[in-house]
This record gives structure tokens, C-alpha cells and sequence, in this order.
């Protein structure tokens, strides 16, 4: 099978064999595979990724000198059945799935392996147990976004969030983008949100959110005080005599960045009492100053993919429009342009979601 695999930093495309699968397993056809962000680190930061996940205990563990394929946000095809499978969709059903195996006791990942190839090759293999079958009138582009979409339910359910509360969203990066359809699903609002790119701004716009805001012509924390004012002030609660200021609703800020620098920079700009959820996926070396933390009495929730739950319920939100995506998919491109499609996603713009569809051109 053709395939794009990470290879010494670069992006090549071989032919590789075709995947067997095991007992539970499914071979599935790649019929359309998002590019992720995390992929975009995982390209330029792959030995911190590996450094990282080994001394923390995380799943992505590869031989960075043997090839990977990436690609974990798809949608695919059944093929073929493995051993002690039930086979209770026929061959030839649209089907997406959690990107892991479970082989005994250990969770091996798809796109983040050696062994188990992702979305940018022409096959893969999935648990069945872990497959969801795509609703016959869902365009198949639309369904290969149920994990980033699943990504922001949890980021979502993670904050914990109450009907008073006034979200802050920093980056309307695909990751951004997939929070603020899950706050506007969770009906919670005003959403503010910000970005440096117009191209992204626009689309958190027709993502649901209520102020969109760039952060070089203001701050997104101004911003969002004037969004968080209580509208009977009466409701507002009476604030301890060393916080100057009126009382504002409560705030929750998702750093969906990712880059060194936004954790502090969020902790500084957060009033007093806020809840930080860092979606953002930093591969490096960070720091803060806790004391910012602690005058302020922050709270930080970092958040990593979904449940098995959130995930099914993802394609049903998405089959029945209430989680929009059709705005995200900005580009197509088949294996052969692999690299190139994630040279124009390394540089912040209009692009939100490109596509690899491995059958075509």
C-alpha cells in the first residue's frame, strides 16, 4: 500500500505492506484522515515527543529511526474481519474508531507507531470494539472529524463548567475551534474567543462564537470583562475586600495554543478564581510563576483525547448538526501531498482542516 511516513523529520511516500489484522481487529480502508496539530509537533519535536511520553508514562512511544505513518482523525472502510470478530457491520460500511489497539494489557496507538500505521496510508487496522458506524447521509470528510470534534466535548466536560460561567477560548486552531462548537452544544455563553489570524477569527465566528477578538489590536482579557459583566447586578457575588473591580461572572479559560509561554501568559492575563484548561499540546520545555496561581487562587485542568463515549456521541452530534464542521475542512489533498499540505498548515492563516484522501489524487 502507498503510504506517507515520518522519516528523519521529513514527510516521504513508499509502499509499504499491507496490514494484517489480529483477533478483534478489523482491516478497514483510509477513506479521508484529518492532519492534526499534534502530528505538525510531533514532526519538528518528535525525540521530546518520545523523551516526554516515556518519562511520564504516555502512549506515544516509537523508534524514531524505523518509519511511522501518522494520522489519527479518520474516517474509513471495512475490508476485512480478523479473528473472534462478531461482524456485525457488513464489508463495505463507512466506520470511525478510537486510533488505539488494545493487545493484552498494553494500549498501542495508530499514528503514533511503528508497528500500527495511521490515516496517511491506504489501510489501517482498528479494534472493533472500539468502531462507530457512519450514518448513511454523513459525508465521509464530515465524519473523519469525529476525534477532533470528541477532543473538544472533552475538553469541555473537563471544565466542569456551571450555566454562569463565561469562557475564554486563546487559539482558534482546529483544537480551538472543536471547544467552542462543544461550549456552544453545551449551550454556555458568551463564548469569547481570540486569534491573531483573520482566517481563524472568521471561522470561530461561524463556529458559534459570540466575541471574536484580535488579540494585536486588543487584549482578550479585556475582552472577556466586558462579556463577564453580571447582567442584574444584583446576582453578582460580593468579592473579598482586597480584589478591586466590579464582580464579573466566572471565568474558564482553554488555552488551545500549545506553544511555550501561553500557560504564564494565560495565568497572568486570568482574573482572580479563574479555571485554566490547557488543550494546547507543548512539547517543550515550559514554566510558570506560581505565585501568579497561587495570589490569584487559579485552578489548572490539562486534558489529553476523549472517552469511548464521547467519541461515539461525537458522530452522532455531527450526523444530526449540532456540532458544525463542514466550515473546518479547508483543503484536500491524496497521499502525494502530505508534506506539502503540512508546510501550509505550519503557518498560522485560513487553513483549519486539510484532508489526506488516500484514493485520490
Amino acid at each position: 500500500m502507498r503510504a506517507a511516513v515520518m522519516r528523519n523529520r521529513e514527510l516521504k511516500l513508499v509502499e509499504l505492506p499491507v496490514p494484517e489484522p489480529g483477533p478483534g481487529e478489523v482491516l478497514v480502508k483510509t477513506l479521508a484522515c484529518g492532519i492534526c496539530g499534534s502530528d505538525l509537533h510531533a514532526l519538528a519535536h518528535s525525540e521530546k515527543l518520545v523523551d516526554g511520553a516515556r518519562r511520564s508514562g504516555g502512549p506515544f512511544v516509537m523508534d524514531l529511526a524505523r518509519d511511522v505513518v501518522m494520522g489519527h482523525e479518520f474516517c474509513a472502510e471495512i475490508v476485512d474481519y480478523g479473528p473472534a470478530c462478531k461482524a456485525a457491520l457488513p464489508v463495505g460500511s463507512r466506520v470511525c474508531a478510537l486510533p488505539v489497539l488494545i493487545r493484552g494489557t498494553l494500549l498501542e496507538t495508530i499514528g503514533y507507531s511503528n508497528e500500527h500505521p495511521g490515516g496517511y496510508g491506504e489501510y489501517m487496522r482498528v479494534m472493533e470494539d472500539l468502531m462507530v458506524p457512519v450514518p448513511g447521509d454523513l459525508a465521509t470528510a464530515h465524519a473523519a472529524l469525529t476525534e477532533p470534534m470528541a477532543v473538544g466535548l472533552h475538553a469541555v466536560a473537563k471544565a466542569r463548567l456551571e450555566k454562569h460561567d463565561v469562557p475564554l477560548v486563546v487559539g482558534c486552531g482546529p483544537v480551538g475551534l472543536a471547544v467552542i462548537a462543544a461550549l456552544k452544544l453545551a449551550g454556555i455563553g458568551p463564548v469569547v474567543a481570540a486569534d491573531f489570524a483573520p482566517g481563524r477569527r472568521a471561522l470561530a465566528e461561524r463556529m458559534g462564537a459570540d466575541v471574536v477578538i484580535d488579540p494585536g489590536a486588543g487584549s482578550p482579557y479585556a475582552g472577556w470583562r466586558e462579556a463577564a459583566v453580571w447582567p442584574d447586578p444584583a446576582r453578582a457575588p460580593t468579592l473579598p475586600p482586597w480584589l478591586p473591580g466590579p464582580a464579573l461572572r466566572p471565568a474558564v479559560i482553554f488555552e488551545c495554543v500549545g506553544v511555550p509561554g501561553m500557560i504564564q501568559q494565560v495565568m497572568a492575563g486570568a482574573p482572580p478564581g479563574a479555571r485554566i484548561v490547557i488543550v494546547g499540546v507543548c512539547m517543550e520545555h515550559d514554566r510558570i510563576e506560581p505565585v501568579f496561581g497561587i495570589n490569584k487562587e487559579l485552578n489548572l485542568q490539562f486534558v489529553l483525547g476523549y472517552t469511548k463515549e464521547e467519541f461515539f456521541a461525537s458522530v452522532g452530534h455531527i450526523a444530526d448538526g449540532r456540532l458544525p464542521v463542514a466550515p473546518l475542512v479547508t483543503g484536500r489533498v491524496g497521499i502525494e501531498g502530505v508534506a506539502d499540505a503540512f508546510a501550509a498548515l505550519g503557518e498560522p492563516g485560513n487553513h483549519a482542516k486539510i484532508l489526506v484522501e488516500p484514493w485520490h489524487a
